[in-house]
């Protein structure tokens, strides 16, 4: 039996995963599409995070994306209108806490997009525009500490209000709206090995 290899627009609120054990109810990849026995995520996204998720059947396919330094770009909304030199900063790396230590970011490439994608509308509200103006950038990285996105938006004085991954390597997120699943050959164009820092 070939394996079967998956590209999903992960909604808002799923976990990135196909069992949850604990005992609060969780909605779970599996309620998305009639994924084959076996299917695992290939990394993750948070919760609260959407956007592009890989999924396979092939374990080594998936030990070989998730080893490599794989380029993930990711769209953020942030609150207020974030400056050139907040993400100045972003790109030369900022510091940030993890695992209740210090952590400096990796250089990295990132910029302030001004023709956002229609992402569509979220199943939980951003927030009441009456709080202020808010804007999109562009933060590529090939490292992933846990909420590392967020922590470095914060960093810089710009908490994340909504974040969605773009493009894994050369897989884009394109068109593909939120609960969608797209079944693909395979993911020969990953990893994109180019160096994300400038």
């Amino acid at each position: 039996m070939p394996h079967q290899h998956f590209i999903l627009h992960k909604p808002y609120g799923y976990l990135s995963q196909f069992i949850y054990e604990l005992k609060r109810k969780k909605k779970l990849l599996g309620e998305l599409h009639d994924f084959p026995n076996g299917t695992m995520a290939i990394g993750r996204l948070d919760e609260d995070s959407e956007g592009l998720l890989l999924l396979t059947t092939d374990g080594k396919e998936s030990d070989r994306i998730c080893s490599s330094k794989v380029d993930k770009e990711y769209y953020v909304q942030v609150d207020g209108q974030i400056t050139s030199e907040a993400i100045e900063k972003i790109r030369l790396g900022v510091e940030i806490g993890f695992d209740g230590k210090k952590y400096q970011t990796k250089p990295c490439n990132a910029f302030i997009v001004s023709d956002i994608p229609d992402f569509g509308a979220r199943a939980k509200k951003i927030r009441d525009e009456r709080h202020g103006p808010t804007s999109w950038a562009s933060i590529t990285l090939n490292e992933g500490k846990f909420r590392q996105v967020r922590k470095m938006t914060a960093a810089v004085g710009f908490p994340t209000l909504r974040l969605v991954r773009v493009r894994i390597g050369d897989i884009h997120l394109g068109n593909l709206r939120a609960g969608e699943v797209t079944e693909v050959a395979g993911f020969t164009t990953v990893p994109n090995l180019s160096a994300s820092a400038p």
